[in-house]
C-alpha cells in the first residue's frame, strides 16, 4: 500500500510545542489583562449559517469564506471573525444578557486570503467588546485595553492609530460624495499597502471626479498633534458635531489617564468592513510597521440591528496573535520554551527508578514541575533531550545519595552544580531563579 504523503493546506500550519508553548503563554497573560477590566469569556460554533455571516459585508469579505453545503443541504460557512458571530449571539440570547455586556473571545477564524508573513487562512483572534452602550467610557476603555493587553504580553513599543468614521461621512456628504462612502473607505483603508498615487487613482475613478479625490487625499493627511489633526478634519467636515466632541472626550480620557502619548489621529483609518460606525483604531509596532496592524476594531453601533429590532450599539477590538506572534518573533524578543518543566530528573541507575519518583513527588508538592527520564540510557542522549526542552535544571541521584536522601542539583545552562543537597535545598534554589 502507498503511504500517504503528510502535509496541511497551504495557509495552515501546525504547531511544535515550543511554538505553541509561547502562543498559549500570551494567551494566558491577555486573558488576565481581559478579566481585570471586567470581560467574561464566551463562544460560539465554528459553523454560522452563511446569511448571517454575510448580512453585513462586502464582496472582498464573501471570497475570502470557507463557504459549502453541509450533509443538510445547508448553505454554512466558517467563521471569518469573531465580531459578527458575537452579533448574533446578543441578539438570540439578550434576555439571559446582562447590559453593558463585557466579553472577550479568544479563538480560530477562517480567511480565505493570499498567505503571507504574518497572514495566514487559520488564525487566531483575541477579541473584547463591550455592547448596549454607547458612552464615550465604553471607547476608552477598550482604547486603554489594547495598550494594556499589549503591555501585559511585552508589547511596549507600539502607536494605536484612532479615527472617527462619522466625521469621514460628514466630510463625504460635504463634497458630494457621500453615495460612494462604502467604495471610499475601501480605498482609503488600502492607503499603506498601495500609496498614495494609486489611492488617488482609485478615488478618481469611484468618484468621477480627480478634484474630490484630491480633497479626499486632503482629508486624511494627519497635521501635527492630535489636538491639531482634529481640529482640521472637524472644520473640513463642517464643524463640531457629535462624531468631533466624541474624539475631544475621549482624547480628554487619554490625558487624563496619563496614557495620550501612545496614541494619534489619523484620518486615513477607516477600516474596510463596512459594520463600523463610529470610532476605529489600529495598532503598528513601531519597530516593524510594515507587518501592518496587530490590534485594531471600533464602534459598531448598527451590527446587532441586523438580527433584532432593538438597537444594541457594540465597540470592540481584536488582536491579531499569529500575526503579533510573526513580528515579535522578527525583532526578536520572543521567549522559547521547549516545555513547562523546570527540571528533568535523569535515569542513571533502573534500580532506583521507585526512588526517582518519590524525589519527582517531593518536588511537585513544593511547586517544582519536574519529570523523570523514563528510559535508564546514555546520559548524552538524556541531555540532548532536555536540551531540546529548553530545561533549566538537571537532577542527578547516585546510590549514595539516594540512601541519605541527598540529590545533585545541575544548572543546564551554566553547568553550575549543586552537590549532595535536600530535596528542599533544590527546590528553594529553583524557585530563587524562576
Amino acid at each position: 500500500m502507498d503511504l500517504i504523503q503528510p502535509k496541511v493546506l497551504k495557509g495552515f500550519r501546525d504547531f511544535l510545542p515550543q511554538d505553541e508553548i509561547l502562543r498559549s503563554n500570551l494567551i494566558e497573560k491577555l486573558t488576565h489583562t481581559y478579566r481585570s477590566y471586567g470581560f467574561v469569556p464566551i463562544d460560539t460554533p465554528v459553523l454560522e449559517y452563511t446569511e448571517i455571516l454575510l448580512r453585513k459585508s462586502n464582496g472582498e469579505t464573501e471570497k475570502q469564506m470557507f463557504r459549502f453545503e453541509d450533509n443538510g443541504g445547508r448553505d454554512v460557512a466558517m467563521r471569518f471573525d469573531l465580531t459578527v458571530p458575537f452579533a448574533r449571539y446578543t441578539a438570540q440570547h439578550r434576555e439571559e444578557l446582562y447590559f453593558p455586556f463585557k466579553r472577550y473571545h479568544i479563538s480560530k477564524v477562517w480567511r480565505g486570503e493570499k498567505p503571507q508573513a504574518g497572514r495566514y487562512r487559520e488564525f487566531i483572534q483575541c477579541d473584547f467588546d463591550t455592547v448596549g452602550t454607547d458612552s464615550a467610557t465604553a471607547d476608552f476603555e477598550v482604547l486603554a485595553l489594547m495598550k494594556a493587553a499589549l503591555a501585559s504580553i511585552g508589547v511596549e513599543k507600539i502607536t494605536i492609530h484612532v479615527n472617527h468614521r462619522g466625521i469621514f461621512n460628514r466630510f463625504l456628504e460635504k463634497i458630494g460624495a457621500k453615495e460612494k462612502s462604502d467604495d471610499i473607505l475601501r480605498i482609503v483603508d488600502k492607503l499603506a499597502k498601495v500609496g498614495e498615487e494609486e489611492v488617488k487613482k482609485e478615488l478618481t475613478e469611484v468618484t468621477g471626479s480627480a478634484d474630490s479625490a484630491e480633497k479626499i487625499i486632503g482629508y486624511i493627511k494627519p497635521c501635527g498633534t492630535f489636538e491639531e489633526t482634529l481640529a482640521n478634519i472637524e472644520n473640513l467636515a463642517g464643524g463640531e458635531d457629535a462624531d468631533s466632541k466624541r474624539m475631544k472626550d475621549i482624547y480628554a480620557m487619554m490625558k487624563a489617564a496619563g496614557i495620550d502619548g501612545t496614541y494619534t489621529l489619523d484620518p486615513s483609518i477607516t477600516r474596510g468592513l463596512d459594520y463600523y460606525t463610529g470610532v476605529v483604531y489600529e495598532t503598528f509596532l513601531n519597530d516593524l510597521p510594515t507587518i501592518g496592524s496587530v490590534c485594531s476594531g471600533g464602534r459598531y453601533d448598527n451590527l446587532a440591528g441586523l438580527y433584532m429590532k432593538e438597537k444594541l450599539p457594540g465597540v470592540g477590538a481584536s488582536i491579531g496573535l499569529d500575526r503579533l506572534i510573526a513580528g515579535l518573533t522578527e525583532l526578536g524578543i520572543t521567549e522559547v520554551k521547549g516545555s513547562y518543566l523546570d527540571a528533568e530528573i535523569f535515569n542513571g541507575d533502573e534500580n532506583l527508578a521507585a526512588h526517582y519518583q518519590g524525589v519527582a513527588s517531593a518536588l511537585r508538592s513544593k511547586g517544582i514541575a519536574v519529570e523523570v527520564f523514563p528510559d535508564c540510557v546514555k546520559m548524552n542522549k538524556q541531555y540532548a533531550v532536555t536540551e531540546k526542552k529548553g530545561m533549566p535544571w538537571g537532577i542527578l541521584v547516585s546510590k549514595e545519595q539516594a540512601a541519605d536522601e541527598k540529590l545533585t542539583l545541575k544548572n543546564l545552562k551554566t553547568r553550575e552544580q549543586f552537590a549532595d543537597i535536600t530535596v528542599e535545598e533544590a527546590a528553594a534554589k529553583i524557585r530563587n531563579q524562576k
